[in-house]
């Protein structure tokens, strides 16, 4: 696949780690193997990044990752690779950021789960502002959030004719997941840079589905 211009934005190592971990888990060393070298990243392999903080991952690498995935399993094996991917990302390293933001502790599990989202929800748009070049935003839409991610590192560099942030979409899930302390959610991305929007919108939608 084409190689993606270095963008100077950049996620934190832990969750890119975690993420390459979990797909190691599904496909196995030698498939991940391929996915990085499809992906022009030969030099992740044997050698993820370290679990720490730092913002060092290029959003074009993440791109080129995901991107790869479709490439090599099609599309909706690529989307789900992607989800699961990003599911465990958040799982394990995304958990750590938001506990900094107090998103963790108890007199926040105490709270009813509207006020879970409320606050949560910017909470975790922080974590993403603070840990990484990712600016987040929310929204109340009534039915349900917007989720506004600008840059995005999921689709840099890439174009499509319909939304590709799955990695994105799964962070977010685990996210909720976490905050609202075990409920699912209906995410939907309803704008990506991809297509030509502006910013990558995730539409999340306040009534748990489970």
């Amino acid at each position: 696949m084409p190689r993606i211009a270095p963008s100077g934005y950049y996620y934190p190592n832990v969750i890119v780690h975690y993420m390459l971990e979990a797909m190691e888990e599904i496909m196995g060393k030698n498939g991940l193997n391929a996915i990085l070298n499809l992906a022009g990243l030969p030099h992740l392999i044997d050698n993820y990044p370290p679990t720490n903080l730092n913002k060092e991952f290029d959003f074009a690498d993440f791109s080129a990752l995901c991107g790869a995935l479709e490439e090599m399993y099609g599309p909706r094996g690529g989307r789900g690779l992607q989800l699961r991917a990003g599911r465990v990302g958040f799982a394990k390293g995304g958990q750590k950021m938001g506990a900094m933001v107090g998103v963790g502790d108890l007199a926040f599990r105490m709270l009813p789960l509207s006020a879970k989202l409320k606050i949560g929800l910017p909470a975790m748009a922080m974590v993403f502002t603070q840990f990484s070049d990712q600016k987040s935003t929310v929204s109340d839409e009534g039915e349900y959030y917007t989720y506004t991610m600008k840059p995005c590192p999921v689709c840099w560099g890439r174009t499509a004719e319909y939304p590709i942030c799955y990695a994105a979409k799964g962070l977010t899930e685990e996210a909720l997941h976490w905050v609202s302390g075990g409920l699912k959610f209906r995410v939907e991305e309803i704008k990506c840079v991809a297509m030509g929007d502006d910013a990558c919108v995730l539409a999340i939608y306040k009534e748990p589905i489970g």
